[in-house]
Formats: structure tokens, C-alpha cells, sequence
């Protein structure tokens, strides 16, 4: 099964920060270790460039973020400290996203071990997120003609990708969320669904189980993007769900069987997980990965 990844996903960063940079690096680990990562399977994506980001990005911003010229407050919305090392993945990541599509088009399944930058807007960064790599390769495809699903279960809603494709005809976005968590203010999916604070694996599951049948009855789909954000889980300390491990590999293997058993290719991201313990972090983005890699050889 095709995976997805870059050695510069990860890079030095300070270590006092929320946002665990080392998780990228520590989930091929991971991966590597129980053989499901290899030579033979592992796709490295090439850096992208300014007519790519200017599908979903506006051009002066696309420059100043990577000549190192935001503002202080573009740069406070962005939440990360800028640095070469920074650009350097921004720039890689989107077109890992593109890349999983397209081998997910041809193999059926794909997974890319990073991606799901949701709140990155047309003008600014936001949240950790600083090119939308869901919107920028939908997009890409939705101008080849095909039509495309985002199906995004990040705790947090994906209010970049719902406003950069907003009117898209050939695209259908759907977010299932905790209302009460960021962003305060939320966008329009063609879907949105809100998850109250302390929800618990019984019907969270129901909810997802129920929220992509919907999704799928808007078909005919060509493919699945799925955001399969970790912070709903009930110890990462920016989730305010309650989802056990043993719920979130079940969310995993659901959706992963819902799609492929209805004959559509499916793309993995993994989005968001904020656990400061990052191998254990690594180890819970590492479940979508699995279950894909075990319904890929059942």
C-alpha cells in the first residue's frame, strides 16, 4: 500500500512548544517497525510551487510567508515560529496531499503520513495551518474533471477548506466537530455536524457512522479525502472529546471499510493530535495506517 512522507516533515523546534513537529518523523518510525513503511512503498513528494499555492492562496500572502515577511499578527494567527525549515515542509506537504490522491486513484487506497492543514485561509495562516493541502488538491482535481469527497473528523471544523471551497460544484466537504472547541467562529460546510464537549465512543461512533452515509449518498464520488485527525481523543489537551483508543481504531477501520467497500479510492491525512507525549502520539496516528494497511491485505 502506497504511503506518503518526507524526511523534512519534521525538523529541530522548540521544545517548549504545543505543536509536536517531531510527530511526523516519529510516526514513520513507527510504521517502519511493524513493516508496514519500506523502501518499496515509501512515496517522497517534491516541494510545490507559487501557481500550485495560488489555486486556493493569495499570491502576496503565498510571498511573505515565504520570504519571512508576515506581520506579527498574521504570524500570532499562524502559531508557529517561522524559520526556513518551516517553508522548506509548507511547501513539500501540499504536494503529499496530491500525491496520495493520485496513488490512491490508481491503488485503490493511499495514506499520507502528514496533511490536514484545514484552517489555512486564501489570506492568512491560522492554527498551525499554513497552505490548505485538502482544498489545494481537490481543486486540482475537481479541474481534471473528477469529483471529490473531504470527509474531515479533526476535532477542530475545517473552516480553510469549507471557505476555499465554498460554491465548488465538483467538491462535497463535510466536518464533524466539537462545537465548543476552535475555531469560535465557524464557516459553512456543505456538511457540518457538532459534537458536544465530553462525547463519549457509543455515539460519536453512531454520529461518523451516520455522517458519512450522508456523505456518500451526495455521490457519485471519485474519491475520499479523509482527515483523520487524533485530537479527539480524551487526553489530548486540545480535544474536549472523549474517545478511547479502542474508539478511535474503531473510527478507523468504519470508515476505512465504509469507503473502500463502496468502491471508492480513499486518501488519508492524518490531522491534528496535540499529545505532548509525541510517541505516543505517533502511535495514535499510526491506527488510520494500520487499519489501511490491513484492509489492504485482507
Amino acid at each position: 500500500m502506497p504511503l506518503v512522507g518526507h524526511e523534512h516533515y519534521s525538523f529541530p523546534f522548540p521544545g517548549s512548544h504545543r505543536f509536536p513537529m517531531q510527530k511526523f518523523h516519529l510516526l514513520e518510525r513507527v510504521l517502519e517497525e511493524q513493516g508496514i513503511l519500506g523502501q518499496q512503498n515509501h512515496h517522497r513528494p517534491e516541494p510545490v510551487d507559487e501557481g500550485y499555492l495560488a489555486l486556493c492562496h493569495e499570491r502576496g500572502y503565498i510571498r511573505a510567508f515565504c520570504e519571512g515577511s508576515l506581520d506579527r499578527s498574521a504570524m500570532r494567527k499562524l502559531g508557529l515560529p517561522w524559520s526556513e525549515a518551516l517553508v522548506r515542509r509548507s511547501l513539500i506537504s501540499p504536494g503529499g496531499t496530491l500525491r496520495t490522491a493520485r496513488l490512491a486513484l490508481e491503488h485503490g487506497l493511499a495514506c499520507h503520513l502528514a496533511g490536514g492543514t484545514h484552517h489555512a485561509h486564501r489570506e492568512e495562516a491560522s492554527g498551525f495551518c499554513i497552505f490548505n493541502d485538502l482544498a489545494l488538491a481537490a481543486k486540482t482535481l475537481v479541474q481534471e474533471g473528477l469529483r471529490v469527497l473531504i470527509f474531515d473528523l479533526d476535532v477542530h471544523q475545517g473552516d480553510g477548506t469549507a471557505r476555499l471551497l465554498e460554491g465548488e460544484q465538483g467538491c462535497f466537504t463535510c466536518s464533524v466537530h466539537c462545537r465548543q472547541n476552535f475555531p469560535l467562529k465557524k464557516a459553512q460546510s456543505d456538511l457540518d455536524v457538532e459534537v458536544e464537549a465530553g462525547t463519549k465512543d457509543a455515539a460519536y461512533l453512531e454520529i461518523v457512522q451516520e455522517s458519512l452515509q450522508t456523505c456518500l449518498d451526495q455521490g457519485p464520488f471519485d474519491l475520499v479525502f479523509y482527515d483523520a485527525g487524533v485530537d479527539v481523543f480524551v487526553d489530548d489537551p486540545l480535544g474536549k472529546l472523549e474517545i478511547s483508543l479502542e474508539g478511535l481504531r474503531a473510527r478507523e477501520r468504519h470508515v476505512i471499510e465504509t469507503v473502500r467497500g463502496a468502491g471508492l479510492p480513499l486518501a488519508t491525512v492524518i490531522g491534528g493530535g496535540y499529545d505532548p507525549d509525541e510517541l505516543a502520539l505517533a502511535r495514535r496516528h499510526a491506527m488510520v495506517v494500520e487499519e489501511a494497511h490491513r484492509y489492504h491485505g485482507s
